[in-house]
């Protein structure tokens, strides 16, 4: 089965990420049968973020994550849209000419987002025809999404089908969504979904001080030192589940439940078991992030890899039109 998987460059991967999209997938690549495309979508970027200097600092966290996690770029392939963009963005010209105006304005990602930018461009109109280019581009079959993805997957699949319609000859192959259910939303520090655009987000690769930091400002509510709390409606008890064995997510209920325990106490607990449970990834981010020629030869060595299936699929494109 052939995955694929996209990063937008648009700054460190946080908690929610890292546990929501990063570890599932990472999982998902090691089955037997399974190869993964994972590419940073550093064109994407570009509706919101047109600095290069932090869109590349961006691009080297995102990869380092990705590698301290185990992302095995031997087996699969691990590179930059930017480093094929003619590629992409001539696949996605073509698909432009078969998607109708009303499929992109009816896009719930664009109405969301347009009325929260103070100046709407069009890459953000045409974002999910370069996303449907991304995936078609390498014959992908199945795409690991949020469930606020799913429009776009859907989108992708009848461009792709018209436009195969349209060449009387499956020139695409069309993907499936992949939605894991079993994946919970990671709160945030304020108690909605995690994310960079409402600051409230987790970062586990901050040196130990700034991470306790951080997590103390986990917002809780005004119950005494002293007094019984209700571990389902606090948001450090829910975060320390998501990484807590059973055995430890009883024993902090039970904490919680008997008195004398306060949210300081658990913050603190949550500190020690994020350095625990990520100790490795957070050393090999480390590691990555101080040689990152590394990272620089793991994508050029990628991106090589990827170009022939890429002009392939272009080729096969090109010839529709006798081009």
């Amino acid at each position: 089965m052939r995955i694929l998987t996209g990063i937008q460059s648009s700054g460190k991967p946080h908690l929610g990420n890292i546990l929501g999209a990063i570890m599932p997938a990472i999982e998902l690549s090691k089955q037997a049968g399974n190869e993964s495309f994972l590419f940073i979508a550093d064109l994407h970027t570009l509706t919101s973020l047109r600095d290069g200097e932090q869109i590349r600092t961006n691009t080297l966290s995102i990869a380092a994550a990705w590698l301290a996690f185990g992302f095995d770029t031997d087996k699969n392939y691990f590179y930059r849209q930017s480093k094929l963009a003619s590629y992409h963005t001539e696949i996605m010209w073509y698909l432009n000419c078969v998607t109708p105006y009303p499929m992109l304005a009816n896009a719930h990602s664009f109405k969301d987002k347009s009325t929260q930018m103070a100046n709407v461009n069009a890459g953000l109109f045409t974002y999910p025809v370069l996303q449907a280019a991304d995936i078609v581009l390498y014959d992908a079959e199945l795409i690991p999404v949020g469930k606020d993805q799913r429009q776009h997957i859907e989108m992708t699949r009848d461009i792709a089908g018209s436009f195969n319609r349209m060449a009387e000859n499956d020139i695409f192959v069309i993907p499936e969504a992949y939605i894991n259910e079993s994946v919970m939303t990671i709160p945030g520090i304020d108690g909605n979904k995690m994310s960079k655009s409402l600051n409230n987000y987790i970062d586990i690769f901050l040196p130990e001080k700034d991470l306790l930091k951080q997590i103390k400002k986990i917002e809780s509510d005004s119950t005494p030192l002293e007094d019984p709390k209700d571990p389902d409606n606090d948001i450090t008890f829910k975060l320390y589940q998501l990484i807590a064995t059973p055995e430890q997510t009883a024993e902090m209920r039970q904490n919680y439940l008997a008195g004398g325990y306060g949210y300081g106490h658990a913050k603190q607990a949550l500190h020690s078991l994020m350095l625990e449970y990520f100790k490795e990834a957070r050393e090999k981010f480390d590691y990555y992030m101080n040689n990152p020629a590394l990272i620089e030869e793991k994508l050029e060595i990628g991106e090589r890899k990827v170009e022939p299936i890429a002009a392939a699929t272009l080729s096969r494109v090109r010839e529709v039109f006798k081009f």
